[in-house]
């Protein structure tokens, strides 16, 4: 039989070992490295983390809402479309002009953007995807991602905690 002298330290700290499992348990999952998905009429299905993001060609996009500038750093999104198999340029053609591209958020927010209107061989208007913000990495509300269409009027496409990209061809 045991000695309640051997007994009572591991019951003392069985509190304090689950304490430290759950502590542990949170620090992992909150390091695990945020996504964005591009998926739908792609050739290549992507999944891309904020250290690929910062690997392909970058871009910045300053914004100015109610008198606050704001330098946003990312990827443009026809880029990454491109990357994953869209069409784009002289390629954008027929049955791919009647495509768009349906951006998700995190809390299930969506917009969509026809795929010639991201394109710079149609249109000057280009949307970034930015993961960092004035230097920085995005985070908390605004989450790893969001979209930026700098020169819509209204901000209700610039997506926060964007987390996926679908492509969808209307026409097959």
């Amino acid at each position: 039989m045991l000695s309640l002298r051997f007994v009572r330290p591991v019951i003392t700290a069985y509190p304090r070992i689950l304490i430290l499992i759950l502590l542990c348990s949170i620090t992992l999952f909150a390091q695990q490295e945020k996504f964005v998905e591009v998926s739908g009429d792609v050739d290549t299905p992507l999944k891309l983390t904020a250290t690929q993001l910062s690997k392909l060609p970058r871009s910045t996009v300053q914004t100015n809402g109610d008198g606050i500038v704001v330098n946003y750093e990312g990827v443009w999104l026809h880029e990454i479309l491109s990357r994953a198999g869209a069409a784009s340029g002289t390629d954008l053609r027929g049955k791919a002009l009647a495509s768009y591209v349906l951006a998700e958020a995190e809390d299930g927010y969506q917009v969509i953007f026809s795929l010639a209107e991201l394109n710079p061989a149609f249109t000057e208007n280009q949307v970034l995807l930015a993961d960092k913000v004035d230097g920085k990495s995005l985070s908390g509300a605004q989450g790893a991602f969001r979209l930026i269409a700098p020169k819509d009027k209204r901000g209700a496409r610039s997506v926060r905690m964007l987390t996926r990209l679908q492509l969808v061809q209307l026409r097959k």
